[in-house]
């Protein structure tokens, strides 16, 4: 009968949990995490433990890198061999471990991110310091399992004498978890461990008195104690770590950054190229070379500045645009108990006291039984003296080994191994000196058995002995700190010209929303009439403006959009521009009614909103320095379908006027409006009735004597004297600018502040434009209608008003 083929149908995602649930596990307790104990991840282990079997120590010659990891592939861990080396050459390198655990002749990487030399070419043995993690692992001290061929046995974890998992830290991520433990200054955490044995309740606080911090094999600066405090509490933190910057003074009144340290595990060479590449894209400004000078005397960077260069602000940028400075987060996971789990600084000491009290245990408990054996060896060769002439005799009757071995125990006394002990006994050994060194013997290993007894039988001397061993080791190995902990981040302030070259340029607004700025030279070679525009669009704004200021735009619906003027696009004077949407989207028949630039946000200038509704308000200025630039923001509260007709910045000494399509116009002092928030609605400005708004509004400086033009929607345009109307107070009605007529009665559809030089512009409803010279128009009085500039029954009514913009430097006499 043919073989039938069994199958079970499970389902997939059955299948594929239980297989990922294995894979998982396997990568979590045998791969990337680190054991509590000896902060070793497996493959690190079976490294170490093969060049210790090898006799590969730091008191012997180097040996070839292939040969250990052909050993450590053959008998510990079967994968590829570059994950071996790479993992080998990992604990041989300064910039990476603090103390390595690995020493190696040719190249082993470099902190630039350069590759080792093959193992072929590369020679290492073990350090100094990793004698102290497999110290008595040959008395018991650990338990061994047997390597994935069953042919031999490897061990769980390292005796581990001193706490190499804070010491040299840990990096890794597996299936769910992931570790970032830093490396720590040997002498502060044997210290911080002795502590813990004197006083098993003491806190972060107190050990934070001897264990300050990471100490990075990089050195740099660490800010941020709390970040450390919270770490060392729950296994979590955030500190800020920067490299060791200096500015030096050089010839010609200028400076020089000089770096000799670096934040731990950021490439050397990827930093150097990201400055260089911030100083070709001209992201920074004052920063004239980068060079890397690091030689076999140590690490330097020096940076150039320019003569006269702000060399603190552009460090601080450096800080915070590059490498130089980087968030170190911890995540204290190691492996305890065969479980991930993420552990205070209490608890990994804690795990670390109870495996050196479990390991001095065991070796003590080895050692006891080996002073016993030997004890009672060493009492039977001082029997074996006394009666030597008849031992003799013994052995000379006996037929062979085994035969006086029956002769001396049956006929004295002496046990199997006494008896083994003294037929191998040679004789030599039986002179008056050597009875007397037994003696000696005898009497040193009664006295270590009394301490082996007295140790397993107390924890306080076990914990001595510990403590013995802890001082031992810091005084063979201690450094000096290299990484210097600050308390307090701080915050970085980078003034912009830093970062932004120092060039005026030239800024325009359309009404529908096209924005750019234009250089100056663009602007020169062209003539101003080049400039494009879309059919019905018209310039709000020409501004000479610095790359360095900030320009506000308001829109109508009472919002505002805050733009570095450099953000803008760099655009020819003849190209259309940018529309705003680009930057920021605008809603629905929202367009642009005003862009005012900004040099400095103070407390003690405005911005005052007027709207359609007669609403007035006024808010300081430094509310509105936006730190969002995509999007527009709330400026002024609208209620009922409101609109804002215009805004105006003011040093809180300006006189308003506003003026209604009715003809009414409202003069009064701006200290008339409470100062209010950026989100408020603000106050009455002017009364107004059924059917009436508020054409425009103007701020002024009431020192001066304008000329206020309006115009009507029947092409009537007529200019008058400030002196023709009485200043008053907010909120009144104001007085009549025109005369009203029962038949086609005039309203206002444009309101001005003329002075020289300043065109008027309109549009009719017949899509015509034209474009008059106000201030070549006599006075009016306050009761006339003015002379009519067009036939509106046959060029239609006047539908759009504007002044043409003039080119304008609103900085020149710093009066912002």
């Amino acid at each position: 009968m043919a073989h039938i083929k069994q199958y079970v149908d499970l389902p997939l995602e059955e299948v594929i949990g239980d297989r990922f649930g294995r894979y998982s596990k396997y990568i979590i307790q045998d791969r990337a995490l680190p054991d509590v104990r000896d902060g070793l991840k497996p493959v690190q282990r079976r490294i170490l433990y093969a060049m210790h079997q090898d006799k590969n120590t730091h008191d012997k010659n180097f040996r070839k890198a292939a040969k250990t990891v052909g050993a450590v592939i053959g008998s510990y861990h079967p994968h590829g061999d570059s994950s071996v080396y790479e993992a080998m050459v990992r604990l041989s390198q300064d910039w990476k471990m603090r103390n390595e655990l690995i020493e190696m002749h040719g190249n082993n990487g470099s902190i630039d991110g350069d590759p080792p030399a093959a193992m072929r070419y590369t020679e290492a043995r073990l350090s100094s310091v990793t004698s102290e993690l497999l110290k008595d692992i040959d008395k018991n001290t650990v338990d061994y399992i047997p390597n994935f061929d069953d042919t031999m046995s490897e061990p769980v974890v390292f005796p581990a004498k001193f706490p190499n998992l804070l010491v040299n830290g840990s990096t890794g991520i597996s299936a769910g978890y992931a570790t970032e433990i830093p490396s720590h200054n040997l002498e502060e955490v044997i210290d911080a461990v002795i502590m813990r044995i004197d006083n098993p309740n003491v806190s972060v606080d107190r050990l934070m008195t001897v264990l300050k911090g990471p100490d990075f094999p990089t050195g740099g600066i660490i800010q941020g104690i709390e970040g450390i405090k919270s770490a060392y509490n729950t296994g979590k933190g955030r500190i800020i770590v920067r490299g060791k910057a200096a500015i030096k003074k050089t010839k010609g009144n200028r400076e020089q950054i000089i770096i000799e340290e670096i934040p731990y595990d950021v490439n050397k060479a990827s930093m150097v190229r990201k400055v260089d590449e911030l100083i070709n894209d001209r992201k920074v400004e004052g920063i004239t070379e980068i060079r890397d000078e690091t030689d076999r005397t140590g690490l330097r960077i020096v940076i150039d500045l320019r003569k006269d260069a702000d060399s603190n602000g552009l460090l601080n940028y450096l800080y915070k645009n590059t490498d130089l400075q980087v968030t170190y987060n911890f995540n204290m996971v190691a492996i305890q108990n065969k479980t991930p789990k993420l552990l205070s600084l209490p608890e990994i000491l804690d795990a670390y006291i109870d495996h050196q009290k479990n390991v001095i245990t065991r070796q003590t408990k080895f050692d006891l039984e080996r002073a016993i054996d030997r004890a009672h060896i060493v009492d039977g060769l001082i029997k074996a003296v006394s009666i030597l002439d008849e031992l003799i005799t013994t052995i000379r009757a006996s037929k062979n080994k085994q035969d006086a071995k029956m002769q001396i125990e049956k006929k004295y006394g002496f046990t199997e191994k006494q008896a083994e002990a003294i037929v191998m006994l040679q004789l030599y050994r039986l002179t008056n000196t050597d009875i007397t060194l037994l003696e000696k013997e005898a009497h040193e290993l009664k006295e270590k058995i009394d301490t082996y007894n007295s140790i397993l039988s107390s924890d306080k001397k076990l914990f001595q002995l510990l403590k013995k061993n802890l001082r031992q080791i810091k005084k063979t190995y201690a450094t000096n700190r290299r990484t210097l902990i600050e308390d307090e981040i701080e915050n970085l302030s980078i003034n912009i010209e830093v970062t932004i070259p120092s060039e005026d340029v030239l800024v325009t607004i359309t009404k529908d929303g096209y924005v750019k700025r234009t250089s100056i030279r663009s602007y020169a070679a062209s003539n101003r009439d080049d400039f494009t525009i879309k059919e019905n669009d018209y310039l709000i704004s020409l501004l000479e403006i610095n790359t360095t200021d900030k320009l506000l735009l308001f829109t109508n619906k009472g919002k505002f959009i805050c733009i570095p003027v450099h953000e803008l696009p760099d655009i020819r004077w003849k190209d259309i521009g940018q529309h705003i949407s680009n930057i920021a989207p605008l809603d629905e028949h929202e367009h642009i009614i005003e862009g005012i630039p900004v040099r400095k946000f103070t407390d003690d200038h405005f911005l005052l909103f007027i709207t359609k509704k007669g609403m007035v308000k006024r808010s300081k200025l430094n509310l509105y320095d936006a730190q969002r630039f995509s999007r527009a923001l709330i400026a002024v509260n609208l209620k009922d379908e409101d609109e804002v007709v215009n805004v105006y910045q003011t040093d809180g000494h300006s006189d308003i006027f506003i003026t209604s399509n009715k003809g009414y116009g409202l003069w009064f002092h701006e200290s008339d409006i409470s100062i209010v928030g950026q989100r408020a609605q603000g106050v009455i400005g002017i009364q107004l009735k059924n059917e009436e708004f508020v054409v425009n509004g103007h701020a002024f400086d009431g020192l001066s004597d304008p000329s206020i033009v309006v115009i009507t929607q029947r092409g009537a345009c007529k200019r008058m004297k400030l002196n023709e109307f009485e200043k008053s107070t907010r909120a009144k009605r104001g007085l009549i600018m025109l005369r009203e007529l029962k038949k086609k009665a005039h309203r206002i559809e444009g309101f001005f502040f003329i002075h020289e030089n300043d065109n008027l512009c309109f549009r009719t409803s017949s899509g015509e434009s034209h474009r008059i010279y106000p201030l070549e128009l006599p006075f009016s009085d306050r009761y006339s209608n003015g002379s009519f500039v067009i036939d509106s029954d046959n060029q239609g009514e006047v539908e759009q008003t504007w002044l043409e913009a003039e080119y304008k430097k609103p900085f020149s006499e710093d009066n912002n």
